[in-house]
């Protein structure tokens, strides 16, 4: 006879459990718990990067829009979770998942996750937040610490001070970013007489009583996409943030920035800010951080830095050299979530005068007063989680000499496969690591001895042919599951800067050995053997020629 399934029901009293805290250890949301936890560990366990089940098979659980009507057992719906949607998650955790900025995470970051959710403290208010506010303020003087290396003096002074920030906690590099572009624009055109401030009257006002005929942004061509989506939401316009040339090393050409600073201000066009990167999203490159400071001194320009990948390098002392010049930015953006190893939407804005704030500050009687110490009255977002614990906790346990080996190991990996990539016959290597971070392709040395012989026009083909063989062998090798590199498209020099497609790689994850890199190659090597149309187009070149 069939047992007939147990149905939940929507009750006072059912509503009132499931807020309710399990008191004995052997509850049903004890055991629950325990369950998952174990699934979460045997999922952290396996190798596999992803299965083999395509996107629009996954949308097909998760084509409902209806709110549903009848309620589920915390025990069903938990299964239910781990069928449809933990079983076809991306392992970012992988040895082998090296295509991008997530990483594995340290152990204790689980159950420090679970007393930060449980405790659910909302920073934008100290009526909410508590010993969280105090928190946060350390962990952003730490961090600012890192950068501007400032006396003992400097932050007993304006580390807790209410009228003043050295930065904030917000959810990524993109909030960091149009934060301190906030900052920068509302400092630029403060009240001044009968001019109330560009924060009252707007864009147009404030260029018109102060004479400009527009405002930019500068910033190298491998600038991050959301300095255009900053420039878009401050009213300055996308078209604004102007692309400086790079040099064969994809950092910023600082003589041509310098001759746009002057072709500028002959037109009478204001450059808002200059923004140097830190560690470039496709490259990991770093500009040469001290030469810009020196631009933006000489046009009276606000520095930033865009160090959301390259920032955590400031935690070893062996590579911090590589960002010279960092402390001499007015703000600096880092993503603890990267090389910190922090859960995702962990990001961070930092300025290097207090003060700076003052003219992004917002108060509402009903939360933020003035003179009051909560957090929200200088931050763009409102409410947010006590995500600085576990910066906190993490800077704690692992320390500085912690992150400098994690960093270090980083980088050696990185120059490791770049080595390995560079003596393989079938692979070109594009960029070398500067951090750890690199590009290269799939290319038998007779095709890369071809494109040394062939003329421009014939050099492009073979490059759009190696591109599409990129695609397959990358494509292939998602589907398999077993490991995972990015693609992306980038200029490369020796190609007289045509772009050309390429695999991107982010050696950060502790665990990836070389031993995986080795593995990794000679997959993409048999993948690059099922190419039935590219690879046989490549050869048939090197016969013709």
């Amino acid at each position: 006879m069939t047992t007939p399934k147990r149905t939940a029901q929507a009750t006072p009293e059912a509503l009132h459990r499931i807020f309710t805290l399990a008191e004995k250890p052997h509850s049903t949301l004890g055991r629950i718990e325990k369950e998952i936890s174990q699934n979460l560990i045997g999922f952290l366990n396996n190798h596999i990067v992803a299965n083999k089940n395509a996107l629009t098979d996954i949308e097909q659980d998760f084509v409902c829009p209806r709110i549903p009507e009848q309620p589920e057992f915390v025990s069903d719906h938990m299964h239910h979770l781990l069928d449809k949607l933990v079983s076809q998650s991306v392992h970012t955790a992988s040895p082998t998942f090296i295509g991008h900025m997530t990483s594995a995470l340290p152990a204790f970051i689980l159950p420090l996750s679970k007393l930060m959710v449980g405790l659910n403290q909302n920073l934008v208010k100290v009526e909410t937040s508590k010993a969280f506010t105090p928190l946060e303020r350390q962990v952003v003087g730490m961090m600012h610490n890192l950068v501007y290396q400032k006396d003992e003096r400097f932050y007993q002074d304006w580390m807790h001070s209410a009228e003043h920030s050295l930065g904030a906690f917000c959810s990524g590099g993109t909030v960091a970013n149009i934060t301190a572009l906030w900052v920068a624009r509302n400092n630029l055109f403060k009240a001044n007489g009968n001019f109330q401030g560009i924060s009252r009257t707007g864009l147009f006002s404030a260029l018109q009583h102060y004479g400009y005929q527009g405002l930019v942004i500068l910033v190298s061509e491998r600038g991050h996409y959301s300095l255009r989506k900053s420039a878009d939401i401050l009213g300055i316009g996308q078209d604004s943030v102007i692309a400086i040339e790079t040099d064969e090393n994809n950092k910023i050409n600082c003589q041509k920035l310098q001759l746009k600073c002057e072709e500028l201000q002959k037109q009478n066009i204001k450059v808002l800010a200059i923004v140097g990167i830190a560690g470039t999203t496709e490259t990991g490159n770093v500009d040469p951080l001290d030469k810009m400071a020196d631009i933006a001194k000489q046009y009276d320009c606000y520095f930033h830095v865009d160090a959301a990948w390259g920032g955590a390098t400031l935690l070893s002392n062996k590579h911090r050299h590589i960002l010279a010049g960092i402390d001499r930015a007015d703000s600096v953006t880092i993503d603890a979530h990267k090389q910190m190893y922090v859960p995702m939407g962990v990001g961070m804005v930092l300025f290097k005068d207090p003060s700076l704030v003052s003219d992004i500050a917002h108060h509402a009687e009903y939360i933020l007063r003035k003179g009051s110490k909560d957090l929200g009255s200088h931050t763009l977002e409102g409410s947010r989680s006590g995500v600085a614990m576990l910066v906190y906790s993490s800077l704690h346990i692992i320390s500085r000499p912690g992150y400098e080996m994690l960093i270090n190991q980083a980088i050696e990996k990185a120059e490791y496969f770049a080595s390995i990539i560079h003596l393989h016959d079938d692979f070109e290597l594009i960029t070398k690591p500067e951090l750890c971070l690199l590009t290269y392709r799939y290319a038998p040395k007779l095709i890369q001895d071809l494109l040394l012989q062939v003329d421009d026009k014939q050099q492009s083909k073979i490059n759009t042919i190696l591109g599409e063989l990129t695609q397959f062998i990358q494509k292939r090798q998602r589907e398999n599951g077993h490991s995972f590199v990015s693609r992306t498209r980038i200029q490369v020099a020796r190609y007289n800067g045509e772009k050309v497609i390429v695999f991107r790689v982010v050696l950060a994850n502790p665990l990836t050995s070389r031993a995986n890199l080795r593995d990794i190659l000679a997959e993409q090597s048999l993948l690059a053997q099922e190419s039935e149309v590219f690879l046989p187009k490549l050869f048939d070149l090197v016969k013709d020629n």
